[in-house]
């Protein structure tokens, strides 16, 4: 078990109460990097700790605690995509799904009684990586569930699941961090610009720490540097500066620019590039609001596409070669 996150205080006190509470399965879902899956594993170590603290976590050193540190908690499983792992085989390819297989591989631990005569649980991240024959097989487990043992589904995209896997599951929604705290926790983790680098996120002070540790934020500078001016934009010189960014992220930042540009123009506010009001207004003063619509939709259809294009570099200029034929 590792500290809550500070801005999970209130999420950890709200768990308290389900404790005692009969129920097979729980969600948990919110926004993508507040540190779902860390106080998954913190709950299940407190439902298996034989001596918690009296703020409900796991004390972290008896032997139940000692187990469940090295992975080795004979009550707990987690299921993830091989992806999340380091347990691939060499030369191949990890996948990213959650395989049936890896779902019916637990009717060993569900048909055995509790080690410890107590709780068991199972954790599976994220959820919405199961493909619908995994998902279809977790239903069955659902319904008729051994007593004591549950499953704990941590996703941030709760769309994609089955309706009747929601509904056998208690939804438990992580709210979204407060900007302060997390500015501050970024600050202790030696990020410079941390209000800009949490903006950027899309106010995830994880993917913000992250994207700060990789480089991410020199290279979404030098692409903010160039879109200020479309008029001016080297497609080419950019694309070269990028090469090493992966397209979601160039396309993720740049629909970031575009919801600003719009936000801006029908309101006077902004979101994510706060700094920017000055290079927003004057980019805006010629640019019609249909093009900006219709800049919002081409973003769209190349978020879903950036995953899997065959040629990053060709992707990118034929965007941005869009953006300044919208934005001249």
């Amino acid at each position: 078990m590792s500290e809550l996150y500070p801005w999970q205080q209130a999420d950890w006190a709200r768990l308290q109460a389900l404790r005692n509470r009969a129920t097979q399965g729980l969600l948990f879902q919110g926004m993508k990097g507040i540190g779902k899956l860390a106080l998954a594993l913190n709950y299940a170590g407190a439902l298996l700790c034989q001596h918690l603290k009296h703020d409900g976590m796991a004390c972290g050193v008896c032997p139940s605690c000692h187990w469940f540190l090295q992975g080795t908690h004979p009550d707990f499983r987690v299921v993830q995509p091989e992806s999340e792992t380091e347990e691939v085989e060499a030369g191949k390819k990890p996948s990213r799904q959650i395989s049936v297989d890896q779902i019916r591989g637990l009717a060993d631990f569900m048909a055995m009684s509790a080690h410890q005569g107590g709780r068991r649980v199972v954790i599976i991240h994220p959820a919405e990586a199961m493909n619908s024959n995994a998902a279809n097989a977790l239903l069955k487990n659902l319904e008729e569930p051994p007593a004591g043992l549950l499953f704990i589904l941590v996703t941030h995209k709760p769309q994609l699941l089955l309706p009747t896997l929601l509904s056998r599951c208690l939804s438990f929604s992580l709210a979204a961090p407060d900007a302060e705290i997390a500015t501050r926790w970024l600050v202790a983790q030696g990020i410079k610009n941390p209000a800009d680098a949490l903006a950027v996120s899309g106010f995830s002070p994880l993917q913000a720490l992250l994207s700060a540790g990789d480089a991410g934020l020199d290279a979404r500078e030098k692409l903010m540097r160039s879109i200020r001016q479309p008029v001016r934009l080297d497609v080419f010189a950019l694309v070269d500066a990028l090469q090493k960014t992966e397209p979601v992220l160039v396309v993720q930042w740049l629909q970031q620019w575009c919801y600003d540009l719009i936000l801006y123009k029908l309101s006077g506010k902004l979101r994510y590039h706060v700094n920017e009001e000055s290079a927003i207004r004057d980019l805006l003063a010629s640019v019609d609001v249909l093009n900006l619509a219709r800049l919002q939709s081409v973003l769209q259809t190349a978020k879903r596409e950036s995953r899997h294009t065959l040629n990053p570099r060709l992707f990118l200029e034929s965007l941005l070669f869009t953006y300044c034929q919208l934005l001249k």
